[in-house]
């Protein structure tokens, strides 16, 4: 990973901490790598591991990557850049049924994308939970003949109910004294296929009346008859998410896991597993340190993987992909940048408490690097055409516009100017209200990069609707020569030509939902309503116009980035783009323009 891509890592919080800590203890000083995931054994005769930290990043392949994922990708990773260590990218791929491997490919994609990488020295550290599954059931069978798991035959009602509340304890399950002998029994027949789904289940004998409800016995393995979109048929037993996770930790190397709060819960479970298999001399010590930081909450936002699901099913997006979406797909191809999300990921922190972030926050990191990043170009959104009635039919000449006011380095780029102009139908005003600095009859304003204008009328159609602007231009005002300061005007006006500009689709995305708090109960509703977040898209969210365009626009490549000045960031859309017709999509406005809107 270059400097120049390298995640930023907010320069203080609690996890980095603990790693500086345990660096200074020299905790991992002493584990060794095999160059590969492996066992106490596989490691024990390899050199030091060359990493002081290992971290991963661990997705479920099923599904699309979210802004959420982009807090903990450049975490993760931008910690075992900053501290000499190696972050693994890891699909957790234990559940057949809902992994598929086109989200497993648009996650490499996601992850490379923001910059990240793991490989590093020599070193690919991209693995698959599927692919420790012989271990996994080596280390179930060892839990049954430690008389630390058991098969339980109870259907999973009678689990439910003989599991207990936050308030009571559960019930030893009438299997749970079964012998290993049996237990191992049945666990190689499920192995086998011998049994239907749900007919026996794996689980840990820990401590039913624990008021901890995940140490009730937890289960670690279930019967599934599924094809793996890795393993294919090789397995009919699959192991659970927190029964498979720790086991992958340890076998990588992991020095810390870090997740979100929500398993915080089941932290005693992940050490207790880790424990009981280092007590057998599975895995080697010291063991991966679980650690949980709060999860990204962001206003006029839905994360939940269940209504991303919903929104792209029931058509109310465009797909995942849609630049609506706060999928990591539909950023890229809405013009969000990794440079954005790294900066935001700095801005928020890192913390235990769960908080609000406003969106406004992560708008405006992207602001901030788009304004930096982002060369300027010309566009109107909603033309008018201005006919400067003393300009020579047939003539033109160049106006030049500098690429980037901040980075003169860059230069300046020529406009063609000509008798017919586009202008904004807001800049002008037959009869102008109070304030107004642009065109109505007998007022002058500057074309920007051009010549001062007087206006002297408009054209109108039979209804009335106003077809052109008329003006005449001074012709010694030009920007850029002597006489350009001899007239002072206060408006200041955006152009294209006619003849030259080209007409291209531009969509206006805007934030998907137009509350804060998509679903949520507001002031003043009934006690018996149930808000459906559905009700609160934004209709506007997506608007596509014809707008007219300066021509260097046209060359423009898929991904590009521009500041149409007045108007806001866009891009050039990755998957409608075509050579010399380049569709534009909306990145972000200039401004927020969400500050002054009432709650609705």
């Amino acid at each position: 990973m270059s400097k120049e891509t390298a995640p930023a890592v907010p320069a203080a919080n609690f996890i980095k901490n603990i790693v500086e800590a345990d660096l200074a203890a020299g905790k991992h000083a002493q584990r060794r790598w095999a160059g590969q995931p492996g066992t106490a054994a596989d490691h024990a005769g390899a050199p030091l591991d060359a990493a002081k930290i290992r971290t991963r990043f661990p997705p479920e392949p099923n599904g699309y990557l979210h802004f959420g994922h982009a807090k903990s990708i450049l975490l993760n990773f931008g910690l075992a850049e900053q501290y000499g260590g190696r972050c693994h990218l890891r699909f957790d791929d234990t559940n057949p049924e809902k992994e598929e491997q086109e989200y497993v490919d648009s996650i490499i994609d996601a992850v490379k994308w923001l910059g990240c990488s793991w490989e590093k020295e020599g070193e690919k550290n991209l693995y698959y939970a599927s692919n420790y599954f012989d271990w996994m059931v080596e280390f179930a069978e060892y839990l049954i003949e430690a008389g630390h798991a058991y098969v339980d035959s109870q259907s999973a009602d009678e689990m439910r109910a003989n599991r207990g509340t936050l308030k009571e304890p559960g019930k030893d399950s009438p299997f749970r004294n079964r012998s290993a002998a049996e237990s191992m029994d049945l666990f190689k027949r499920m192995q086998q296929g011998e049994f239907p789904d749900g007919a026996h289940i794996l689980r840990a004998k820990i401590d039913m009346a624990s008021p901890n409800i995940n140490l009730r016995d937890p289960a670690i393995y279930r019967i599934r008859h599924a094809t793996h979109h890795n393993t294919g048929d090789k397995w009919c037993v699959y192991p659970m998410y927190t029964f498979a996770h720790p086991i992958e930790d340890a076998l990588e190397n992991i020095t810390h896991s870090i997740c979100t709060l929500e398993f915080e819960d089941q932290r005693p479970f992940y050490d207790w597993l880790l424990e009981r298999l280092a007590e057998g001399g599975k895995l080697q010590r010291p063991l991966p340190q679980q650690i949980e930081f709060s999860r990204l909450n962001l206003t006029y936002v839905v994360l939940s993987k269940r209504k991303l699901i919903q929104l792209v099913d029931e058509k109310h997006v465009d797909g995942w992909d849609d630049p609506r979406m706060p999928t990591l797909v539909g950023a890229r191809r809405r013009g969000y940048t990794p440079e954005g999300f790294r900066l935001f990921a700095e801005r928020i922190g890192v913390s235990k408490h769960d908080s609000l972030i406003d969106y406004v926050t992560f708008e405006d990191c992207f602001r901030e690097v788009l304004n930096e990043s982002a060369e300027r170009r010309v566009a109107v959104l909603d033309p008018l055409k201005l006919i400067i009635t003393n300009y020579p039919e047939g003539q033109s000449e160049e106006a030049f516009a500098p690429n980037h006011p901040l980075k003169p380095e860059l230069g300046k780029r020529a406009m063609p100017f000509s008798r017919e102009l586009w202008i904004e139908a807001e800049d002008f005003m037959e009869e102008p209200s109070k304030g107004f600095h642009r065109l109505y009859p007998g007022n002058m304003a500057r074309l920007k990069y051009g010549y001062i204008v007087k206006c002297t009328g408009c054209e109108k159609d039979a209804s009335g609707k106003v077809t052109a602007v008329l003006c005449e231009y001074l012709p010694e005002t030009k920007s850029g020569t002597p006489g350009a300061d001899s007239v002072k005007v206060k408006g200041n006006l955006h152009w294209v030509s006619v003849a030259h500009g080209y007409t291209a689709e531009v969509r206006l995305y805007d934030r998907l939902f137009a509350v804060p708090a998509p679903g949520a109960r507001r002031e003043g509703d009934a006690p018996e309503l149930e808000r459906d977040y559905l009700d609160d898209i934004n209709p506007n969210s997506k608007q596509v116009i014809t707008a007219r365009l300066e021509p260097s626009l046209k060359d423009a490549q898929a991904e590009d980035c521009f500041q149409f000045e007045r108007h806001g960031y866009f891009v050039a859309d990755r998957v409608d783009s075509q050579a010399g017709a380049p569709v534009f999509n909306r990145t972000v406005t200039l401004k927020d323009s969400w500050a002054a809107k009432p709650a609705k």
